[in-house]
């Protein structure tokens, strides 16, 4: 996922599991020139609302491994990372990133939906969780979205 691997790059970088949200701002706008600073803020804003970073007194700490992720030489995120993605979409990424086709994925669990009678973000949930992923915080989501 190419927000899991932006967000783990400045926290690399440093060697670091923490540092100040300036600090993770200027290393994706201006150390990488991925994105304007405003656009490094708006990602922060998405990568805590994922449960990827926490914040606090103006101090980010990510929620994973960042030296488990691999940063591809040449990487370059795509701006579509800036937007709050859905509970299915979070969910239907962790299937994929697992090594499912997302085509398969997708029919997979519309015939769940179906045959359930329940929301695409439950059918995604239970299929998630028949695969063998851990999805417990994005099931949390769902089920308050409820």
């Amino acid at each position: 996922m190419s927000l899991r691997t932006a967000v783990a790059a400045p926290f690399r970088q440093q060697g670091t599991t923490a540092m100040g949200e300036s600090e993770f701002v200027v290393a994706l706008s201006l150390d990488r020139d991925w994105f304007t600073p405003d656009q490094a803020k708006r990602l922060l804003d998405v990568a805590a609302g994922e449960g990827l970073v926490t914040r606090d007194a103006g101090e980010v700490e990510v929620e994973f491994d960042p030296d488990g992720v691999d940063v591809p030489e040449g990487f370059v995120p795509d701006e579509s990372i800036l937007q709050q993605r859905s509970t299915f979409e979070r969910i239907l990424d962790a299937v994929v990133e697992a090594g499912t086709e997302k085509q398969t994925a997708v029919a997979e669990i519309n015939s769940l939906q179906a045959d359930l009678g329940v929301t695409v973000e439950a059918a995604a949930v239970v299929y998630a969780k028949r695969e063998g992923l851990d999805v417990a915080d994005t099931a949390e989501r769902a089920l308050g979205e409820l």
